[in-house]
């Protein structure tokens, strides 16, 4: 089964400088029958002008991914150092047994996507990870950029030294594609999985489905995609479990 959330149809928070489109129901924004895709909790884009920030409160038992699409983002996590992403990098924040306070502060006018996905282990201490952007554009399909699967490390199998996506507490997967025009990008995974594809830029296709820049698709029970680009195409994609 396949669920369309088109751009036009996201809840939209305000607030003061800082605007966030909200894919599923998040703070102030209610959404009817999208609260969440199995375990995948948030999905939000952002923007951020230059010199502003985005904060949140105290949060505890939450994998945060933020991926810059645009811009410079300093990271600011309670009991842990700041971060620098730049366009095309991720950082995770694992919340764990909870921080008191989160905070992204624009270094440029930024935009940015966040995904929070439910762990699979409670308590701890939090953690977080950052990787920047790959040096060379990725046109082979999509690349797994965080992941809670240990079999995902390059590193663990001793055959690739760096780019191992960060490490998640969820077994979930975020992936990310940047498609040639007439081109395709294919993922599978396993039964009892949601799939979640967000289109940055361009657009693409999902079988009859025609997704254009911030359209979302929503695929549950489904063990493969396949996404065309109409046009070359930047998507993000989650594999969380139900």
């Amino acid at each position: 089964m396949i669920s369309i959330r088109r751009a036009a149809t996201r809840g939209v928070i305000q607030s003061g400088p800082v605007e966030l489109d909200c894919y599923f129901s998040f703070a102030t924004s209610i959404e009817p029958g999208h609260e969440h895709e199995g375990r995948l909790r948030v999905v939000n884009a952002g923007h951020i002008p230059a010199g502003q920030h985005y904060t949140l409160g105290a949060e505890q038992e939450m994998d945060i991914l933020t991926w810059v699409e645009h811009g410079v983002l300093t990271t600011s996590v309670e009991g842990l150092p700041d971060e620098a992403i730049q366009g095309g990098g991720l950082h995770a924040v694992s919340t764990a047994g909870g921080c008191r306070s989160l905070d992204w502060h624009a270094r440029a006018d930024t935009t940015f996507f966040q995904f929070w996905v439910l762990p699979d282990t409670e308590g701890g201490e939090p953690t977080q990870e950052v990787r920047p952007a790959p040096a060379q554009a990725d046109n082979s399909g999509f690349r797994i950029v965080a992941s809670g699967f240990p079999e995902d490390d390059p590193e663990e199998t001793q055959t690739v030294t760096d780019g191992a996506p960060l490490t998640l507490r969820a077994r979930a997967r975020l992936l990310h594609a940047e498609i040639v025009q007439n081109e395709g990008a294919a993922y599978s995974t396993t039964p009892g999985r949601a799939l979640y594809l967000v289109v940055v830029s361009g657009q693409v296709s999902l079988g009859d489905a025609l997704l254009a820049k911030g359209d979302a698709a929503a695929l549950e029970n489904e063990t493969s995609l396949v996404a065309i680009a109409r046009e070359t195409s930047v998507v993000l994609l989650v594999d969380a479990p139900l």
